[in-house]
């Protein structure tokens, strides 16, 4: 098995590394940080996604293991105590792996410049600069309303508990192969109208925002922010790549969700 290790810039995080990368070597694993088969994390959700950003071209052949150092993460099932246990896992013969929904992002400009293409595991959020942002919002090509206000945000089910939740979003199981889209902060009077709620869009059906100004809007996937020029669509449905994280220990989504907001 080829397995490459990651992991916060933290001291504490780097001292585990170094114990995580000895223990495999030890146990006849094999270090490999360019074509790995497993791909374990130390620290948060973070060095998570930042390893599913480096590995996005390779997903079929990978799975995922965080390990966390902190607080409890929603993509890290080991604590940094556990390093041997996790190797010894590692060796079973029998292994299982459990996978999460992605969204799919293509932006399209204005001009000559070639389409984007993302993939994102929490979530999308676009936002203007400066000023209001009006943008015509579309389910399966059909103009569902016209948004003027903050921004727009388009998550995963996984990513419903990030960003999405602290915009008014429900929270959605993984199981569910669907994204949503939450309204930043939306004007709502005599002249503008939005249905004001999160919309849930099934795996059948997609979503594109047509953005109704030139200049500059902040593009957000997961933790990477993008300032784009001439923006004419953004167009998001559910992704046919899906993300697999290894299946030895893997926490229930709603004890990782009563663990982070109630517990």
């Amino acid at each position: 098995m080829r397995i490459a290790v990651f992991a916060s810039d933290t001291d504490h995080s780097q001292l585990k590394k170094r114990e995580l990368e000895k223990l495999i070597i030890e146990k006849g694993l094999t270090l490999d940080n360019q074509t790995p088969e497993t791909v374990i994390t130390i620290g948060g959700d973070g060095t998570l996604l930042s390893a599913f950003h480096r590995f996005v071209h390779r997903l079929d052949r990978i799975r995922f293991i965080g390990i966390h150092t902190g607080h409890l993460g929603f993509y890290t099932d080991w604590r940094d105590f556990e390093l041997e246990e996790l190797v010894d896992s590692l060796l079973e013969i029998v292994s299982h792996s459990v996978s999460y929904p992605l969204l799919e992002i293509k932006v399209t400009y204005c001009d000559d410049q070639e389409p984007k293409h993302f993939l994102a595991l929490n979530e999308c959020v676009i936002r203007r600069v400066t000023g209001t942002m009006r943008a015509d919002v579309y389910i399966k090509d059909e103009l569902f309303e016209q948004f003027r206000g903050d921004g727009l945000s388009v998550s995963t089910p996984t990513g419903s508990t990030a960003y999405n939740k602290s915009v008014g979003g429900a929270v959605l199981h993984p199981s569910v192969n669907a994204l949503q889209l939450a309204e930043i902060a939306s004007i709502n009077n005599r002249v503008y109208r939005t249905l004001g709620s999160p919309l849930v869009i099934g795996q059948e059906e997609w979503i594109a925002i047509a953005v109704n100004e030139l200049g500059q809007h902040m593009l957000s996937i997961d933790h990477l922010v993008m300032a784009e020029e001439n923006v004419e669509k953004i167009s998001y449905r559910v992704a046919q790549e899906r993300i697999h994280f290894g299946g030895y220990r893997h926490n229930h989504f709603w004890t990782r969700v009563k663990d982070a907001f109630i517990k």
